[in-house]
């Protein structure tokens, strides 16, 4: 009798497994009401969960929700658009060109460790404090990131596909177009999602200067104000804001990775 031998050769792929996430969320959130109501936990130092919940809501229902998160979303889309947009151009020029290896990676090594935050106030002084600022801060911040996980995927891709390309006699445009390209695009994308969360970062410190409305605005506010409901009302738009980026760019790498196996 022959007795069927089961698959083995997954590779390690990780499989999705729906609705423990969202389980992890509601046990915390669960855990922080019960805290508070039952005194483990000041309301000094955490407000209740559901206090926040009707924050929010009371925000929402009065149009400054939309208000505030329209311009951090435009503010977030066109800085991170510029910079991570750069990012690739660059990564993959230093990834495909020793001359421009040679010349960029030694800038590119003295911009990364500075602290973009840091550099709010020189952009006030050269882009004034209205929202070019802004813009310029967040495509700073997320072009160093984007420019080093592009060339150091380029620099992953296997060299013995592309030595066979060259082989057979294939010109460098579809080399780069068919093999390159497709085998440095998760590495990209994965430094997407780490320039993507400094980008929310840099934009919440950006609003905090010369912002009236903003979510980074609220905060500061509700901060000044010692409001705690307010104040985590804010930063879970800030979260909701990082889930739904990290779920876009998981449909994206669905879509565009689905080649692999």
């Amino acid at each position: 009798m022959i007795r069927p031998v089961p698959f083995r050769g997954g590779g390690f792929r990780p499989k999705r497994i729906r609705g423990v996430g969202a389980l992890v969320f509601v046990c915390l959130i669960l855990f922080a009401e019960w805290g508070t109501r039952a005194g483990w936990i000041s309301n000094l130092t955490l407000p209740r969960p559901s206090d926040v919940a009707r924050t929010l809501f009371d925000l929402a229902a009065s149009g400054l929700l939309w208000t505030h998160l329209s311009l951090s979303l435009a503010r977030l889309g066109i800085g991170a658009f510029l910079g991570a947009g750069a990012g690739i151009v660059v990564g993959l020029m230093i990834g495909l060109s020793s001359v421009m290896r040679s010349g960029l990676i030694p800038l590119v090594a003295a911009l990364f460790p500075i602290p973009k935050i840091a550099l709010l106030p020189l952009f006030v002084i050269w882009f004034g404090i209205d929202e070019t600022s802004k813009y310029a801060l967040i495509a700073f911040g997320t072009f160093t990131p984007t420019v080093v996980s592009t060339y150091g995927a380029v620099d992953n891709v296997d060299r013995s596909l592309i030595r066979m390309a060259q082989s057979f006699g294939i010109s460098t445009k579809s080399i780069i177009r068919k093999i390159v390209l497709p085998g440095a695009m998760p590495g990209i994308l994965s430094g997407l999602r780490v320039s993507l969360a400094i980008a929310i970062i840099l934009l919440t410190a950006a609003e905090m200067i010369g912002a009236e409305y903003g979510v980074g605005a609220y905060i500061l506010e509700a901060g000044s104000l010692y409001d705690l409901e307010r104040l985590f009302a804010g930063v879970t738009i800030l979260s909701m804001l990082g889930v739904a980026l990290s779920i876009c760019l998981s449909l994206i790498e669905a879509r565009v990775l689905g080649w692999r196996v």
